[in-house]
């Protein structure tokens, strides 16, 4: 990110309303002529807060419990509408119904507390050359008391691109699936994406409806791959609010609704816990990640 980089304050958040017409808005862009140039402004909101109620409904929708403080995933739902305010700008050389959210990587460096203040700032880090097509990765960098206390980085993938620019992708994370057992199976309703929807503000229709599921190329809506990160690590939290902790994963294969899944993991070798979601058979994986947490 560049020092010149332009900081635009968003305040109040983005309206439901506003980033669906600005996303029908950039259905239709030109065709590349010359290589993407990476979106420049820095989008700050200066004082968001960890209120109670949205915490618990989050909390509620992926599994975690009371116990378990505020999730180590869910500063990313207050940074998603400013994600999409980048991937749905004007200067945004793709449309954002194209992109596939294809990893995420999280760094928290201190506990959260629900009443906390943070302030955001999320802005396009680089471009990746995926295999695949033009991949980018957007930032997000919350501090605290003037500190960083938690980061997140997502890799969103635009495919069929080709001579894609940015650095190489550095491939696939690599966990010991022949180590992993399954732990846990879980039946997931129709209505999943709808109702995640509603707490993750995440109203892509591929998530919400039959019909927009179809329009966009898939035979039934699909789960948001951030309920299945966040449904993962409720079931392998230990029972305390996390402090320091990291998680890297990345999103396979879509979940078809309704469906029924298996969670993987490994017996814990020290901090490094290895996990994934896989179909009921155990034999496709949906999400792959690797998670580490240390001293409360």
């Amino acid at each position: 990110m560049s020092a010149d980089s332009a900081i635009r304050i968003i305040e109040p958040p983005p309206s439901r309303g506003q980033l669906l017409y600005d996303g029908l808005r950039g259905l239709r862009k030109p065709k590349l002529e010359t290589a993407p140039q990476l979106p420049t402004e820095r989008l700050v909101r200066p004082a968001v807060e960890l209120q109670a109620t949205q915490v618990a409904r989050y909390a509620q929708a992926c599994g975690f419990r009371r116990e378990h403080g505020v999730p180590l995933s869910f500063p990313h739902t207050l940074a998603f509408p400013l994600h999409l305010l980048l991937l749905t700008s004007r200067t945004f050389p793709y449309p954002a119904s194209g992109m596939v959210h294809l990893a995420n990587r999280i760094r928290q460096h201190q506990r959260l507390e629900e009443g906390q203040a943070l302030r955001l700032e999320v802005f396009a880090e680089r471009w990746v050359a995926h295999p695949k097509g033009q991949a980018l990765s957007i930032a997000t960098r919350a501090f605290s008391g003037g500190g960083l206390v938690w980061e997140g980085d997502s890799l969103y993938l635009r495919r069929g691109v080709s001579g894609p620019v940015g650095e190489p992708w550095a491939g696939a994370l690599e966990v010991d699936e022949q180590a992993l057992v399954r732990t846990q199976r879980w039946s997931l309703a129709g209505d999943l994406g709808r109702r995640f929807a509603k707490v993750s503000g995440d109203f892509n229709p591929i998530h919400t409806s039959w019909l927009g599921a179809r329009l966009f190329g898939f035979r039934r809506p699909i789960a948001h791959g951030m309920w299945t990160l966040g449904r993962a690590l409720a079931a392998q939290q230990p029972p305390h609010p996390l402090a320091a902790a990291q998680l890297d994963c990345e999103f396979k294969l879509p979940i078809f609704l309704p469906a029924s899944v298996s969670l993987w993991s490994r017996v814990p070798d020290g901090p490094r816990h290895e996990f994934e979601v896989r179909n009921n058979a155990g034999d496709k994986p949906h999400m792959r990640g690797l998670l580490t947490w240390g001293a409360r």
